[in-house]
């Protein structure tokens, strides 16, 4: 980290305090002439004839009473000897191989049948599939749920009843968002996210970077709940920065690549950037943009720090985000929005878009704002 004090943004914040952070043939059924080409008895050049025909028959399709390409024949045909169908007798040679015999064919010894060249005891898809399913075969399998979990570290949002929606928790290192309107509870919920890891017995330690309020408002708002965001902070488990979304766009670089090295430092295990819409603004091109926000996400993941990022809504679309870029770039999408009913009753509702890793409720369930924060109604239906 440079010694410069223009750049030490992150020391400048802090007061100067030292941070740790997946086609078979019509069998059995007579091709007519009726039904391919046209009447047997016209003069077309398909028409029976006591001539041979070009295809080497009485007429281009079957006729029960003759040879013709696709006709039933005892002698050899196009595909070797064609006995009720166009393609080889069972009992006879075929370009294929006999597949009804010991003998060998084009894809090897069928043995007792196997269209892919092995005894069933020995086939491709027999002993070694069926390894590398687990040892699976048949009908008889027993799955059980635990077969499928995974065994990534998670860590609880502490979001009351929302933890229960995700069945385990957050992967430990994801990067989630939180995409909202305005009132929906975003601050909240990345301020309650931070609370919840500094009250556990063995606490996670937490950093917040507001660009939309002061370092006073958000203390307030913290005391107003009851979150003693001062003495986790005089206790050196707590970080709370306000940043200028200018200067914090004019300085990126040098914040990119100072900030994993930052949040190491703080032994952070919680980071929360509120917002990372304010950011995006910051940049009229939308392939800047893009290449900026991938790039500080990147450094995100690279701090090995469990992240939360809260983003405006779409005016035109509550599910997506204000540039509709960050869903992309995170593993998590968690959208607060709000439902009317026929009523014109106002709800607040909560969804998980995608969570990697991690199985989830996909129900949309109602939520309210409290001074306890944020409560999800997991057993209520929105209407």
């Amino acid at each position: 980290m440079s010694d410069d004090a223009d750049d030490d943004w992150f020391e400048d914040a802090l007061g100067d305090e030292e941070s740790e952070a997946s086609t078979a043939a019509d069998d059995g059924s007579e091709a007519t002439a009726e039904d391919a080409f046209d009447d047997a008895e016209t003069d077309a050049q398909f028409d029976e004839s006591d001539d041979s025909e070009p295809f080497g028959g009485e007429s281009g399709v079957a006729d029960s009473g003759g040879p013709g390409a696709f006709d039933d024949s005892s002698g050899a045909d196009a595909f070797g000897g064609a006995d009720d169908d166009g393609f080889a007798d069972t009992g006879g040679d075929s370009p294929f191989g006999d597949v009804g015999t010991d003998e060998d064919n084009a894809f090897g010894d069928s043995g007792s049948g196997d269209a892919f060249g092995g005894d069933t005891d020995d086939g491709l898809f027999d002993d070694d599939f069926a390894d590398a399913m687990g040892g699976v075969g048949g009908g008889d399998a027993d799955f059980e749920d635990e077969d499928f979990e995974s065994n990534i570290p998670r860590l609880d949002l502490g979001i009351e009843g929302l933890d229960n929606m995700v069945q385990g928790g957050i992967p430990l290192r994801h990067l989630i968002v939180i995409v909202g309107g305005a009132g929906t509870g975003k601050t909240t919920f990345g301020l309650q996210f931070l609370q919840h890891g500094l009250e556990k017995e063995d606490t996670d330690r937490g950093v917040f970077i507001t660009l939309e309020q002061t370092y006073e408002d958000i203390m307030a708002t913290a005391e107003e709940r009851g979150w003693e965001f001062e003495r986790h902070e005089a206790e050196g488990n707590l970080a709370v920065i306000d940043l200028d979304p200018v200067e914090m766009a004019n300085s990126l670089d040098n914040i990119r690549g100072e900030l994993p090295e930052l949040i190491e430092d703080f032994d952070a295990d919680r980071f929360v950037l509120d917002s990372v819409s304010l950011l995006e603004m910051m940049y009229d091109d939308v392939s800047s943009r893009r290449t900026e926000v991938f790039d500080f996400t990147q450094s995100l993941k690279e701090a090995g720090v469990t992240t939360v990022l809260t983003s405006e809504a779409n005016e035109d679309n509550p599910y997506a985000s204000r540039h509709g870029i960050i869903e992309y770039l995170t593993d998590a999408v968690l959208l607060l929005r709000y439902v009317r009913s026929e009523t014109q009753e106002t709800r607040l509702a909560v969804e998980i878009q995608k969570i990697r890793n991690a199985n989830h409720s996909r129900e949309t369930k109602p939520y309210e704002i409290t001074m306890d924060g944020i409560s999800v109604y997991e057993q209520a239906n929105i209407f």
